[in-house]
């Protein structure tokens, strides 16, 4: 991709995602990543309705006047992103591939982090690390991260979740927050994933498409040559076939089973997008959630 078409998308993504951050996510952000404390910021006279906790005694003694403390909420937070672009994440048979709506959803993310006066970071990876960008405040820095991540051509094809993971325990020095964005099609035990989420608040967020989960459509013909993106192996695919039909269905059971074991492990509620729709909706209803929870 030219660096003009790539100015030109993000340029797009950012007005998309900058209407979305300001409208239905930018209050339950905040409202569920908290800083890490309050931060005095003056003294004002009492007006009826404040707090009468509030009220600083030794300024009032001294004017005669009721005079109460006030606060502002002391963030200094860490968000970081780890974006799988793994072969899979170019599966998509909508309007986007996954790995798109993961880009999108990292766009989503990151503009909140900054609008709420955090920091956003990110490591984008396959079988390797494919890029890291420490975290930092700003929109300039922002939308920098999103031109790389929409630009870069992996040069791994696989997945593994460990090599992320152990970098990210080495480069993350404060509890952050981790917005971890993968297909998890290889939801095996994960030890240093563990051992991450137990140091830091990690969120999975799980790009699916419609037709991994139902199959085939029909009118695709009766034979169909299949190619497994991550390791090249082909397979002929009869779709009459009742032995394809409950092997697919056995396929789905296994891997829904394996990605709650995982998700359970790491004592962490999923987040569940679907190509072709913004991730807006599952992201707000997420927020929620937590609010609620905390």
């Amino acid at each position: 991709m030219l660096p003009y078409e790539i100015l030109r998308k993000i340029k797009r993504l950012e007005i998309k995602t900058s209407r979305l951050v300001e409208g239905a996510l930018s209050g339950g952000y905040l409202s569920t990543f908290k800083g890490r404390g309050i931060e005095f910021t003056e003294v004002r006279e009492y007006v009826p309705g404040d707090d009468v906790r509030a009220i600083d005694w030794n300024v009032t003694a001294r004017t005669g006047y009721p005079y109460v403390k006030t606060f502002v909420e002391e963030r200094d937070l860490t968000v970081m992103l780890a974006v799988d672009l793994s072969a899979s994440m170019d599966f998509g048979t909508t309007t986007q591939t996954k790995r798109e709506l993961a880009v999108e959803f990292a766009a989503a993310t990151a503009l909140l982090a900054v609008q709420g006066g955090d920091r956003a970071g990110l490591i984008a990876y396959t079988d390797r690390v494919e890029l890291f960008i420490p975290p930092k405040k700003g929109k300039r820095h922002v939308l920098g991260l999103l031109a790389a991540l929409s630009a870069i051509r992996p040069a791994g094809v696989k997945t593994d979740l460990a090599v992320p993971a152990k970098a990210l325990m080495r480069s993350l020095t404060t509890r952050s927050t981790l917005f971890w964005v993968s297909d998890f099609l290889e939801a095996v035990n994960a030890p240093a994933l563990k051992a991450l989420a137990r140091r830091h608040e990690l969120v999975p967020v799980v790009p699916t498409d419609r037709r991994e989960a139902g199959g085939p459509a029909s009118g695709w013909g009766t034979l169909a040559e299949f190619v497994d993106p991550e390791t090249g192996k082909r397979i002929l695919v009869d779709f009459s076939s009742p032995r394809f039909i409950q092997a697919f269905k056995d396929w789905r059971a296994r891997l829904e089973k394996e990605r709650a074991a995982l998700f359970n492990s790491l004592r962490a509620e999923p987040v569940w997008l679907s190509t072709g729709s913004s991730p807006v909706t599952p992201l707000a209803g997420y927020f929620r959630r937590q609010a609620r929870r905390r």
